[in-house]
C-alpha cells in the first residue's frame, strides 16, 4: 500500500513538501558549496572559484532517478551525488569540488539543515498548544470533575489542573526540544582531516557559522550524541501529545461525555454508523506518537557506532530521524486544532460526579467521622452511606445525616460540606497559579 495512505496521514503535509528529494539536494549542495567558499577563503581554493562552482550548480538539474539509483551501490545518496556534481562542472574546477570531505560529512550535513526549519516550525506549534491550554485553564480552572486513577472514579480535581499537566508535558518537552543543537559535520575521511592540518578545524567552524548550525567540539561521525538528542527530544514531544489524545479520547467516550473534540464537516464520521463522532484527531496524535516511538528505538540501538566510521547503524538513523520530525509536526498540528476547539461539557462533568452515590467523598467524611467514631468505624459508615446513596440514589449528605452513628455526632451543614466535591480540591488552585507563571516564564 502507497505511503501516502499510510505514513502521509500522520504527518505534516507543509513538512512532507519541504523535505523531499529535491530538498535533499537543495541541502547537500548547500554543504559542498559553503565548504568550497570556506576554503576558498582560507586560500586553499584559488579566488572566484567558488563563486564559480555556485555558478554552475545552481542552475544545473541534478537527476534524482539516477541517484536514487546510485544509491545501491554507494551505500548513501552523497557518493552518487558528488558524481554527478562533479560531471557537471568544468575540468579546471573538478579538482575543488568536495575537497577535504566525505559522503558522511554531507549526509549529515544535509539532514541538520533539513531539520533546522523542521525544529522552528515545531517551535511554533508547540507555542501554539501552549497559548489554547492557557486559555483552557483560565476558563476551566473552577470547573469540578473527577479524577480517575486505575481507570476508576478516586477524588475530584478541576479540568484546569488536568489542563495545566497537559501544558507542562508539551513545554517541558519544547525547551528541551529547543536545547538541540544541530551541528555541522565535516571531518573527512576518518575524522581528522586527513591532509589539511590546522586547516580542518578552523573549516568546520567556518561551515557551521556559514551554514546557520552549531559548530561541534570535535566531528562526530561515530560519536552520535547529537542524533541521539535529537531523537529522544523529538520522543518526549511525541510522548506530551500522546498523554493529551489518550486522555480526551477517553473523556470523550458516550458514558462519559465530559469533552468532544472540535467538530469540523465529516470529521470523526464512521463508514457504517451514521451517529457516531470518533475522536478522529485523538487517534492521528496516538498512531503517530506510536510510530516515533519505534524510530527512536532505531536510533537509540544505532548510538553505539564502530571505529571512525559506522557500518549500518549510521545509515539506520536517516529515516527514522526525518519521519520522527515529521510525524511529531503532524501530530502537533492536530493537538494545536484539538486544544483550540475543544469542547468542555462542565454538565456531564458534574453528572458524572455523582455516578457513584457520592462516594467519592467517602474520604473526606471519614476523616469528619474519625474523631468521634474512631478510623475503623468512620470508614464503615461512610463506605455504607455511600452505597445506599447509589443504591436508593439519595444525596450522599442526606444519607449520612439521617445514619443512626452519625445524625447525633456531627451537624447537618459540616456533613454538606465533607460531601461538597468543590470543597475537597486540595491545591487545585495553587497549582494553577504555579502552572501558569511557569509556563508564563519563557
Amino acid at each position: 500500500m502507497p505511503a501516502i495512505f499510510t505514513q502521509h496521514p500522520f504527518m505534516s503535509q507543509p513538512a512532507l513538501d519541504a523535505c523531499d528529494e529535491q530538498a535533499m539536494v537543495k541541502a547537500m549542495l548547500a554543504f559542498e558549496l559553503a565548504l568550497a567558499e570556506v576554503q576558498e577563503a582560507s586560500g586553499a581554493v584559488p579566488a572566484g572559484v567558488s563563486q564559480q562552482i555556485r555558478d554552475q550548480l545552481e542552475k544545473a538539474t541534478f537527476s534524482v532517478d539516477a541517484l536514487a539509483e546510485g544509491i545501491a551501490s554507494g551505500g548513501n545518496v552523497a557518493i552518487p551525488f558528488v558524481k554527478q556534481g562533479r560531471s557537471l562542472l568544468p575540468n579546471e574546477l573538478k579538482r575543488y569540488w568536495h575537497q577535504g570531505a566525505t559522503s558522511q560529512d554531507v549526509v549529515d550535513s544535509a539532514l541538520m539543515l533539513l531539520l533546522t526549519p523542521r525544529l522552528a516550525a515545531l517551535n511554533d506549534l508547540l507555542l501554539r498548544c501552549r497559548a489554547a491550554a492557557l486559555a483552557l485553564m483560565s476558563a476551566h480552572g473552577d470547573t469540578v470533575m473527577v479524577g480517575r486513577t486505575l481507570m476508576q472514579q478516586a477524588l475530584p480535581i478541576t479540568f484546569g489542573v488536568k489542563v495545566a499537566h497537559w501544558a507542562i508535558g508539551l513545554e517541558q518537552s519544547r525547551r528541551r526540544l529547543m536545547d538541540v543543537a544541530l551541528p555541522v559535520q565535516f571531518g573527512g575521511a576518518v575524522g581528522v582531516h586527513s591532509g589539511w592540518g590546522h586547516l580542518g578545524l578552523d573549516w568546520m567552524d567556518a561551515l557551521a557559522e556559514r551554514l546557520g548550525l552549531a559548530s561541534p567540539v570535535l566531528p562526530w561521525h561515530t560519536d552520535r550524541y547529537p542524533i541521539h538528542a535529537l531523537s529522544t527530544a523529538l520522543d518526549a514531544v511525541a510522548g506530551a501529545a500522546e498523554k493529551i489524545a489518550l486522555d480526551v479520547s477517553l473523556l470523550t467516550q458516550t458514558e462519559v461525555g465530559e469533552v468532544a473534540e472540535p467538530s469540523a464537516p465529516g470529521m470523526g464520521e464512521s463508514s457504517s454508523m451514521p451517529h457516531k463522532r470518533n475522536p478522529v484527531r485523538s487517534a492521528l496524535i496516538k498512531g503517530a506518537a506510536r510510530l516515533v516511538h519505534g524510530h527512536t528505538s532505531v536510533v537509540m540501538s544505532a548510538a553505539a557506532q564502530p571505529l571512525e566510521r559506522g557500518l549500518g547503524e549510521w545509515h539506520a538513523e536517516w529515516a527514522p530521524l526525518i519521519e520522527s520530525a515529521l510525524l511529531v509536526e503532524g501530530a502537533l498540528e492536530q493537538v494545536a486544532v484539538l486544544l483550540e476547539g475543544l469542547d468542555v461539557n462542565a454538565e456531564n462533568m458534574a453528572r458524572n460526579l455523582t455516578a457513584t452515590g457520592g462516594g467519592i467523598m467517602a474520604e473526606p467524611v471519614a476523616r469528619l467521622l474519625a474523631p468521634a467514631l474512631g478510623t475503623e468505624k468512620a470508614k464503615a459508615v461512610s463506605a455504607d452511606a455511600a452505597e445506599t446513596a447509589r443504591r436508593e440514589a439519595r444525596a450522599y449528605a442526606d444519607v449520612l445525616s439521617s445514619h443512626p452513628d452519625v445524625k447525633d455526632v456531627i451537624g447537618a451543614d459540616a456533613l454538606r460540606d465533607a460531601c461538597d466535591p468543590a470543597l475537597y480540591l486540595g491545591s487545585s488552585k495553587e497549582q494553577m497559579k504555579r502552572a501558569r507563571a511557569w509556563l508564563m516564564s519563557d
